[in-house]
C-alpha cells in the first residue's frame, strides 16, 4: 500500500510570496505613513533600548578587545625589552671582566718593568689548596715553558713565593704566607737583615711576622723590606712588604715586627715566574 505524500511548499513559491509581502508592506508604509506613525513610535520605543543595550555591549566587547590587543602588545614588548636587557647585562659583564683582566695585565707589565733585569714568564693560577688560601697553588706553566724548581714568583707589587714542584705543563708554588716559608729580608734604607716568617694565622689578620731584627737597627713603621742578598733561593731586591709594629724582644738583643705584604694573597689570577735562579747567578 503506497503512502500519500505530505504537503510540501515549493521554495520558488515561498520566495515569490516573500517578495510580494515586502512590496505590500512598503506600499502600506508609504501610503499610510501618518496613520502608522504611532505604531512606528511604539516599535521604536521598544527597539531603541534594545539597540542602545546592544551598542553598549558591543562597545564594551570592542573595548575589551582593544585592551586584550594592547596587553598582548605590551607583553611582547616587555619580553623583547627583557631579552635586550639580558643581552646588555651580559655584554656589560664581559666588558667589566675584560677591563679587570686588562688592569691585571697592566699591573704585571709594570711589575715586569720594575724587575726588568730578570727574564720572566707569565702564568695563570689554575688551582689552589682546598683551604681556599693561596699559600700553595698551581700554575699553568711547567718544564715545556722553562720553569724549574726554586724559581721566584712575583705578582702585584712584589714577591709571591717560590716554585716547589715542576711537571711537564704545570708547576706548584709555595707562597711566603705558608707556615713553612721563611724568607731572608733586608730593610732598603738601613741594609739591616731580618727574617719574614710565613704564618697562616697571622695572615688571616693581613700581616706576617718579622724576626731577628738587630736591636740597634734604625728602622721605623712603613720601611720597605726586600729579599736579602744572603738568601740562598730568593733573588736580591724583590719587594716583600712594609714593616709595622716594631718591638724590642724581652731578651733585649733583637727586635720583632709585623709586615704588610706587598701582594694581596686573597686573590691571585696571574703571576710572573722569574726564569733565573739564585744559584745560576752565583756561577
Amino acid at each position: 500500500m503506497r503512502r500519500r505524500p505530505g504537503f510540501l511548499i515549493n521554495p520558488k513559491h515561498l520566495f515569490i510570496g516573500g517578495v510580494v509581502l515586502c512590496l505590500i508592506l512598503m506600499f502600506i508604509s508609504f501610503r499610510y505613513s501618518e496613520a502608522l506613525s504611532p505604531v512606528k513610535g511604539a516599535v521604536g520605543d521598544v527597539l531603541m533600548p534594545m539597540q542602545n543595550g546592544i551598542n553598549t555591549v558591543g562597545k564594551a566587547i570592542a573595548a575589551q578587545g582593544d585592551k586584550f590587543v594592547k596587553l598582548s602588545t605590551l607583553l611582547k614588548e616587555n619580553k623583547d625589552l627583557k631579552k635586550q636587557l639580558s643581552e646588555v647585562s651580559y655584554e656589560n659583564k664581559i666588558l667589566l671582566q675584560d677591563k679587570y683582566e686588562l688592569d691585571r695585565f697592566r699591573d704585571l707589565y709594570k711589575l715586569d718593568q720594575k724587575y726588568a733585569d730578570y727574564p720572566k714568564v707569565g702564568a695563570r693560577v689554575i688551582s689552589i689548596d682546598p683551604n681556599n688560601w693561596y699559600n700553595n697553588f698551581t700554575i699553568d706553566k711547567g718544564k715545556e715553558d722553562g720553569i724549574d724548581v726554586d724559581m721566584n714568583v712575583i705578582a702585584g707589587n712584589g714577591l709571591v713565593g717560590i716554585v716547589t714542584e715542576v711537571h711537564q705543563n704545570y708547576s706548584k708554588v709555595r707562597s711566603i704566607i705558608d707556615d713553612s716559608s721563611n724568607v731572608y729580608g733586608m730593610f732598603i734604607k738601613t741594609s739591616d737583615n731580618c727574617i719574614v716568617n710565613g704564618s697562616m694565622e697571622s695572615y688571616s689578620k693581613g700581616i706576617l711576622d718579622v724576626s731577628l731584627i738587630a736591636k740597634d737597627a734604625k728602622i721605623s713603621d712603613g720601611y720597605e723590606v726586600v729579599t736579602s742578598s744572603i738568601s740562598t733561593k730568593y733573588l736580591q731586591g724583590i719587594l716583600i712588604g712594609y714593616v709595622t709594629d716594631i718591638t724590642v724582644e724581652p731578651n733585649n738583643l733583637t727586635k720583632t715586627a709585623h709586615l704588610i705584604p706587598a701582594v694581596d694573597f686573597s686573590r691571585l689570577d696571574e703571576v710572573l715566574v722569574i726564569t733565573e735562579r739564585k744559584e745560576q747567578l752565583k756561577k
